[in-house]
């Protein structure tokens, strides 16, 4: 039911080893996926979409399989993903990115602008910390809590990190377990060295500046129950992107696609075709 393509590609680039998925037909899209995860997450979401689009789903630095690349920015992870586009030959993308995702996602389309024809920002924030002129994000005392835990109990804390996706949701246990299972398991959790690093990006990165020198059509999709990310930055997202509208789903927590998968594969059909 939720089998991917049977192997992972790779590519040995100057940076290190990058992974990727690779399937469907049609045209290229994209799809980046948050922190601690891995191509793996959108397993599901492929099924539903292979049939609409050539779908391209890396596993981001020090995630999954591909190599950490230094120094850990949203800038080098950008640059990184168009070496790889380079490397295929490819052109032009649609670009979907969720949370952390999100975030190399408008980085890549501010940097590259004329490789991204459309952005869908799915769960995500220009700024995911809070400070004194940012309301819409964790406070950074949370995220040094945050930190801590994956130091001391690394396991543990990545567990409730994972239900924190969904706090607040009506879901059965049976589908939690199901989403462990196809989302998480075949790949693992990161290294914990690496954990750290990449969350490193979500304490310290800052969009707000690029945001209107993005003028891809964008649409930004944010459940209205986010824990993790308030739906407020997404409120924020689609007033100062250029060419952007929000959809606001109501109930819905930090993870849309794996929360409500059909709707949310409707979504993304119609807005890229």
């Amino acid at each position: 039911k939720h089998r991917m393509a049977e192997y992972l590609k790779e590519l040995q680039l100057d940076q290190g080893r990058f992974s990727w998925r690779e399937f469907g037909e049609g045209p290229p899209l994209v799809m980046l996926h948050g922190w601690s995860m891995s191509h793996a997450v959108f397993t599901e979401q492929a099924t539903l979409l292979k049939n609409d689009f050539r779908l391209l789903i890396p596993d981001l630095p020090g995630h999954g399989e591909s190599d950490l690349v230094e120094p850990c920015s949203l800038v080098s992870f950008s640059k990184l993903l168009a070496t790889w586009l380079k490397e295929l030959d490819i052109k032009q993308v649609d670009l979907l990115g969720w949370s952390l995702g999100g975030q190399v996602a408008m980085k890549f389309a501010a940097d590259y602008p004329q490789q991204v024809r459309r952005l869908l920002l799915m769960s995500t924030t220009p700024r995911f910390c809070a400070n004194d002129n940012w309301s819409a994000g964790l406070p950074l005392s949370e995220l040094r809590v945050l930190r801590r835990g994956l130091q001391k109990r690394y396991q543990a804390t990545m567990g409730d990190f994972f239900d924190l996706q969904f706090k607040g949701e009506d879901i059965p246990a049976a589908r939690r377990r199901e989403i462990l299972q196809f989302a998480v398991r075949p790949v693992g959790l990161p290294d914990p060295a690496m954990a750290l690093l990449t969350l490193g990006i979500l304490g310290h990165e800052d969009l707000r500046p690029l945001l209107d020198t993005i003028d891809q059509p964008t649409l930004v999709i944010h459940g209205d129950n986010d824990q993790i990310i308030p739906l407020m930055a997404g409120q924020y997202l689609s007033e100062r992107l250029p060419h952007a509208r929000l959809i606001s789903l109501p109930g819905i927590g930090h993870a849309p696609f794996l929360s409500s998968p059909e709707p949310l594969a409707k979504l993304v059909c119609e807005f890229y075709q």
